[in-house]
């Protein structure tokens, strides 16, 4: 695996630190068009319209949550470990399909879900309260980077 990929498959996983399902709609999507050939392997199923659409609709209604005054935080245990898993995931996924180490994959999707989370909270935190910026303007410039970046890298790094 060389750097641009480590650094790829880091990425995926801070992509799940800023939003926990949007990697795995990504996954889905990437497999759904032909990015990433998961075809041989167990994970096949999430090229798969049941499993788009459920990674979609996760994907969106976190995106709507994530506004919300009572959504907890993403460096509180529970959201944390499940950026973690995600990041986890969505990197092996990746690996599985361009052939690359699995447990490698999983090591850099755990870090980047980690650094994603705890620099996204942070960073937003800085923004909003020693900047004065709008949390909303803050959130939503998080869905554009963590959703079109996503996408970005992820078709970037298979289509290279």
């Amino acid at each position: 695996m060389n750097l641009l990929m480590v650094l790829g498959i880091f990425a995926v996983g801070i992509v799940a630190g800023l939003r926990t399902f949007t990697p795995l709609a990504i996954v889905c999507w990437a497999a759904h068009f032909g990015w990433l050939n998961l075809t041989d392997s167990r994970l096949s199923i999430l090229a798969s319209p049941v499993a788009i659409g459920i990674a979609s609709l996760l994907a969106f209604g976190e995106l709507i949550a994530d506004k919300l005054p009572k959504t907890p935080s993403r460096i509180s245990a529970g959201p944390l470990m499940a950026r973690v898993f995600s990041g986890a995931f969505a990197a092996s996924a990746v690996a599985i399909g361009m052939h690359h180490p699995i447990m490698l994959a999983i090591i850099l999707g755990v870090a980047g879900a980690l650094a994603g989370a705890f620099g996204g909270y942070y960073l937003r935190r800085s923004l909003t309260k020693g900047y004065n910026l709008p949390d909303i303007i803050v959130a939503l410039s998080e869905d554009l980077v963590a959703v079109g970046g996503g996408f970005f890298l992820v078709r970037q790094m298979l289509l290279a």
